[in-house]
């Protein structure tokens, strides 16, 4: 069997995405590493579960009805619960412009989609202490 990149036995991963697909396909790459993983539709739905679980990680896509990406991370940044919980946005668009304003609202890290495994698992290496 092949080694975990990550020991993740009891990380809590959210995944926050309005489309289906990416939120499956998400979980299913997480939880074969053993993570486990929250999903949440849109950022109002995400704000309730983060106070509830906790994540150790969050990955937030940026397009998103009624409440969008950089909201979403301002509002959990804003939070003294939650400020050091490290935020990566997820999007499709992939300037400058949204990289920067990614930063201005908080966020750790930008993944442009289509993610891969290594992808979500780097940035979870990277800024989720072990």
């Amino acid at each position: 069997m092949a080694e975990k990149i990550v020991p993740m036995d009891v990380l809590k991963v959210m995944v926050i995405d309005d489309s289906k697909t990416i939120r499956r396909t998400a979980e299913n790459l997480l939880k074969k590493e053993g993570c486990e993983v929250v999903t949440a539709v849109d950022g109002f739905e995400a704000l309730s579960k983060i106070a509830e679980t906790h994540p150790d990680i969050i990955f937030v896509d940026i397009m998103m009805p009624r409440l969008d990406g950089y909201q979403t991370c301002a509002l959990i940044k804003n939070n003294q619960t939650f400020k050091t919980t490290p935020v990566i946005m997820l999007s499709s668009k992939d300037s400058i412009f949204d990289r920067a304003r990614g930063r201005i609202v908080g966020s750790t890290q930008y993944l442009t989609k289509p993610f891969t495994k290594e992808d979500l698992l780097g940035a979870i290496k990277d800024y989720v202490p072990q």
